[in-house]
């Protein structure tokens, strides 16, 4: 795969150290002239460039002068913490932090890819599966640290009512822990293939619609692209809001 501008300048800086520690990590990259591949540098200039505006807005933070960045942001998260709110309860608003790092992550990776020379990582599956194993692992943890790990080991198990037949009891748990683990690593896949695919077909569309068509019709495929990067930030966020939700519900 040809390297983008920016993924060449990384690897010209930083390429022979981290091959040293890929190989001494015994991992062996595909080329190793190039260890440094185009998705992570992508992923890189995301969160440097999202970092920058974090520390903008920091600096810039006005109660009696607010300016349009603040209001942005302010906008961006109060549609988190409604969605936290609404999804996963009244204790929603302290997984916010997360949830709008991780949409805001998610939207500019989609996103960056229509900035000439660069491309979207979110189009290549192993960033997807990232996010999704963070999310997955962000929400164990919120479940353990809310209802115990006996008590979040409790969801597995389903509904354990004292007024039912202890049979039934005994029963209902070894049907379904299987079907509930099973679920659980369904839930990987799905956020990673649901993300992996809507991009990488938008991604070729784009580039198949600037190599055929006239000007006019790539441009409404750029406005396509937009709208389902934000569609498919929408969804994941709002997935992990789900899975928040089913993982903390005894807590309260």
């Amino acid at each position: 795969m040809e390297q983008l501008v920016f993924t060449a300048f990384l690897n010209r800086l930083f390429g022979p150290t981290v091959l040293a520690l890929l190989q001494a990590l015994h991992i062996h990259p595909k080329h190793p002239a190039t260890p440094i591949s185009n998705s992570f540098a992508m992923e890189l200039l995301v969160a440097l460039l999202l970092t920058i505006l974090f520390i903008a807005v920091r600096v810039r933070l006005s109660v009696e002068r607010p300016g349009g960045l603040q209001h942005a942001m302010e906008g961006i998260n109060g549609f988190v913490t409604n969605m936290a709110d609404e999804v996963v309860g009244h204790h929603g608003q302290e997984y916010v932090p997360y949830l709008a790092t991780l949409g805001m992550f998610i939207l500019s990776c989609n996103l960056i890819g229509l900035v000439p020379g660069l491309e979207s990582p979110t189009a290549v599956p192993v960033v997807p599966l990232g996010c999704a194993l963070l999310t997955w692992f962000y929400y164990h943890f919120q479940g353990v640290r809310t209802s115990g790990p006996v008590g979040h080991l409790k969801h597995f198990m389903g509904p354990q009512d004292k007024d039912m037949p202890l049979v039934m009891r005994l029963f209902l748990p070894i049907l379904l822990i299987p079907i509930e683990i099973a679920s659980h690593l369904a839930r990987l896949v799905s956020l990673t293939i649901r993300l992996f695919a809507n991009m990488f077909a938008g991604e070729m569309i784009t580039l198949v619609g600037f190599s055929l068509i006239p000007l006019v019709i790539p441009v409404g495929l750029e406005g396509l692209h937009i709208f389902v990067s934000l569609v498919q930030t929408y969804i994941f966020v709002l997935l992990a809001c789900v899975y928040l939700s089913e993982a903390t519900a005894h807590g309260h």
